[in-house]
């Protein structure tokens, strides 16, 4: 049986190396690819994939907003998370959005077939770099208070407009993207830089950085 494969990445290098890879093996079909989180999500929609491969720092909407869209839609398609990040907390949360494998960048020309076709069958896959200690973790949920982050203070919405008002957009240009007013937008950032005791555009940047919400420059 083909495995159909939507890739999501912003940098279309990487895009077009792990197309190369999955392309040349006969039971893999490239479906679609796309540069952003939001388009992502559409074409998931449209595509029906198998498998979305999601890069965690995407334009628009990051790869963990987005692979939880795409589960609320379809949760039987399966998710593959490609970051430059092996923290806990992103692990954590790219697991607790209901990604099936967590792939780092720097491994993935040599895993990302073993990513797929272990995902695909249903199975978890994890980085060889993923240490045996966070997978654990994440098992037991005692233990994820742990890695609790401030982003969990804060709706999905939230975050979504945290992400956009990091990457400098203005309120107008939130609204015309989301289908809301200015006045709206003005309202839940004031609301969520609350609940996060920011209190300047610089401070929210850097949270956004070095939480993961967007790269860093």
């Amino acid at each position: 049986m083909t495995v159909r494969v939507l890739l999501a990445d912003d940098h279309a290098v990487v895009r077009d190396g792990l197309r190369l890879l999955l392309e040349a093996q006969p039971d893999i079909e490239i479906a679609g690819e796309s540069g952003n989180g939001r388009d992502a999500v559409r074409k998931a929609r449209t595509l029906h994939p198998d498998i979305v491969i999601l890069d965690v720092a995407m334009p628009e909407l990051n790869g963990i907003e987005a692979a939880e869209r795409i589960r609320d839609l379809d949760p039987s398609i399966r998710i593959i998370i490609l970051s430059m990040y092996s923290t806990k907390e992103h692990i954590f949360r790219a697991l607790k959005a209901g990604a099936n494998g967590y792939l780092l960048k720097e491994s993935a020309a040599t895993e990302v077939l073993a990513a797929v076709r272990e995902v695909s069958s249903g199975r978890r896959y994890l980085s060889h770099k993923v240490s045996d200690e966070i997978v654990q973790g994440f098992l037991h949920p005692e233990t994820r208070d742990e890695v609790e982050t401030p982003l969990d203070r804060l709706s999905p919405r939230e975050r979504e407009i945290l992400q956009l008002v990091a990457e400098g957009k203005s309120s107008a240009e939130i609204g015309r993207s989301l289908f809301l007013s200015p006045k709206t937008i003005d309202t839940y950032r004031s609301r969520l830089m609350r609940k996060l005791g920011i209190s300047d555009l610089a401070s929210l940047v850097r949270f956004a950085v070095q939480h993961g919400v967007i790269p860093p420059e």
